[in-house]
């Protein structure tokens, strides 16, 4: 796996898919927004199966749009997971008050209706483990998040993936929240699984100065011979 890029641009996920860099998407409300899907959650729908089918058989996950009741929340995870065979459903770990129906959420979901989920929001490495524990497929870590608020990161995916392995978990350590290029290599080595990436953190990752410099030398060069008498 190791890149999903953050993003509902259809123009972007092809640039990415052409190079063969792309390995799944990842979208949410606000990435949705700000790419100006309209139409409520039909056009939510739209948007998400033309990226699902796009990007086939690469994992699109998409996150549920309530935090009501346990009912609520599973009906609309089997709803949106039926848009594709190779979507999968982001979770919050928990509600916004702290309500606990969303793990119970988690483990139905994977374990009764054989859905992929997502679990999400996460800012610590206890939630991530009884995510895991609960049965998700993947688990996100908000790496970023973490580093603002002045913990280390990367001890923090180093005893996630120990976890994982030692207790022989089925989760992805998905490493969200990504801040600058060199997050992706660094939380990579930690142990990540995979990083979830903006466009512009791989473009990053693609052009180096040096590089332009190196080859910009080379087909001067090269010019100079090809006018040699």
């Amino acid at each position: 796996m190791a890149l999903f890029l953050d993003t509902g641009n259809i123009e972007t996920i092809k640039k990415y898919l052409r190079m063969g860099l792309l390995k799944g998407v990842t979208t949410n409300p606000t990435i949705l927004l700000k790419e100006g899907v309209t139409g409520g959650m039909e056009g939510v729908k739209r948007k998400s199966v033309e990226i699902a089918q796009l990007i086939y058989p690469y994992p699109l996950s998409i996150e549920i749009t309530n935090n009501g009741s346990k009912e609520e929340m599973i009906n609309e995870a089997i709803e949106l997971s039926k848009l594709g065979d190779n979507i999968n459903i982001k979770i919050p770990f928990h509600g916004p008050n702290g309500e606990m129906d969303n793990i119970e959420v988690i483990h139905e979901l994977e374990t009764k209706h054989d859905i992929r989920v997502n679990a999400t929001a996460m800012m610590s490495v206890q939630q991530c483990f009884l995510a895991a524990m609960a049965g998700a497929t993947y688990v996100s870590l908000f790496c970023g998040r973490i580093n603002n608020m002045g913990y280390d990161t990367i001890k923090e995916l180093s005893n996630l993936r120990m976890l994982i392995d030692e207790y022989k978990l089925k989760a992805k350590i998905i490493c969200a929240s990504t801040r600058e290029v060199i997050n992706v290599t660094d939380w990579l080595s930690a142990g990540g699984h995979i990083v979830t990436v903006i466009p512009k953190f791989v473009d990053g990752m693609i052009v180096h100065p040096y590089t332009k410099e190196t080859v910009k030398m080379f087909l001067d060069d090269a010019e100079k011979i090809k006018n040699q008498l």
